[in-house]
């Protein structure tokens, strides 16, 4: 087996094992990745690698928005708005090459992905 061939059956195992919580957070560290990735690429002008990124930004907030359970809390609707804040953004800063808005972006995705982080490791932590 080659080494690309391992490594995508060890994700997947992981992916498949984890909980919840977990592929919550890992889909938020891949959202912050791909922001990462796609404002380096549009600071060097490689608008190809920044549009895949972006892409790939936009279909993880679109499972995110998808997969909230809106009335399952109070907080509910502001997610959801935000998810769809984050969507037009995206866009916008794929259709216009904008590295200020993917800086935005990043900088609300951030502090998301470390509270949902947090909140896994709590309840990974309390007894069932």
């Amino acid at each position: 087996m080659s080494t690309a061939s391992l490594r995508s059956r060890y994700l997947g195992d992981s992916v498949a094992t984890a909980s919840p919580q977990r592929i919550l957070v890992m889909l938020y560290d891949r959202l912050a990745l791909d922001l990462e990735r796609a404002h380096v690429a549009l600071t060097e002008g490689d608008r190809q690698a920044a549009r895949v990124q972006l892409q790939h930004a936009q279909e993880i907030v679109l499972e995110l928005r998808s997969s909230l359970q809106i009335d399952a809390w109070e907080g509910g609707p502001r997610l959801a708005a935000l998810y769809s804040w984050l969507i037009g953004e995206l866009v916008q800063a794929n259709v216009k090459a904008d590295r200020n808005r993917v800086a935005s972006c990043l900088q609300v995705v951030e502090p998301l992905r470390d509270a949902w982080r947090q909140a896994a490791a709590i309840l990974a932590a309390t007894p069932a």
